[in-house]
């Protein structure tokens, strides 16, 4: 078998009442990052999860140091999730994806071909298996983005990317819902990053319950949308300005 060409990676993993898949999800985890990286870990974050997903993290960890098991003491959103993961994260590659067993992760592999050349390697649903209303919602969601940041990516919220290491020390997130996927795109494509985009397999939950249509999950997206326009369309103070102008001279 041929050496990894990656000297480390990150698997971070978000996690909210998946007790039925995050034990499959980390089995297939572990038989398949030795072939990515000469060095890993697997990151699950436990955002408040109410049912024994926790639990089955955590007998896996024992078994194996390679699994890290970081908890909220209560639900602080998808994004507060995914934020404490790639803090976390230590590899020269972060991957993230959702613990709900609607990808591939043998894929990971079409993502890290390109991290060679590109900064974000984002994965796109190819075709996308959630209900027409969501696919609807999305498509929509997509539309604003591109009218109000000039972003054009095929599946913004896809959890299935790739990030090398100075995509995630440059970048403050601030976002701790579902905006969090479109806002770490936006500002890393105003940042100069490269971004690549590749198809990836997508498939029905067949176990737990989707969390990403409620009406909660929806408004705080537009509130943190918002936040971001107002944030990056604001007018620079002169003062501002001047000293920016004076680091780029130094």
């Amino acid at each position: 078998m041929n050496e990894p060409r990656i000297a480390s990676m990150s698997l971070v993993f978000p996690m909210f009442d998946e007790e039925a898949n995050v034990g499959p999800l980390l089995e297939s985890a572990l038989a398949l990052a030795p072939r990515l990286a000469g060095d890993f870990e697997l990151i699950v974050v436990d955002d408040g999860s109410r049912d024994g997903s926790a639990a089955v993290v955590d007998a896996i960890r024992r078994r194996d140091p390679r699994v890290r098991l970081l908890r909220h003491p209560e639900n602080r959103g998808y994004g507060a999730a995914l934020r404490s993961g790639l803090r976390a994260a230590r590899g020269e590659l972060v991957f993230f994806s959702d613990a709900d067993l609607q990808f591939d992760l043998r894929e990971i592999e079409r993502l890290l071909a390109h991290t060679d050349a590109f900064d974000i390697v984002a994965g796109y649903r190819s075709p996308r298996r959630d209900p027409l209303g969501r696919r609807a919602i999305a498509w929509s969601w997509g539309l604003l983005v591109r009218a109000l940041f000039g972003l054009r990516v095929r599946d913004i919220d896809c959890a299935f990317k790739v990030f090398r290491r100075p995509v995630l020390d440059a970048l403050e997130v601030a976002s701790i819902g579902a905006f969090v996927n479109t806002e770490i795109l936006v500002r890393a494509r105003r940042a100069g990053f490269r971004i690549q985009e590749v198809p990836v397999s997508h498939h029905p939950r067949v176990a737990g319950r989707a969390k990403g249509v409620s009406l909660r999950v929806v408004a705080r997206a537009i509130a943190e949308l918002s936040m971001l326009y107002r944030d990056l369309t604001r007018p620079v103070p002169a003062r501002e300005r001047e000293r920016s102008r004076e680091e780029e001279i130094a």
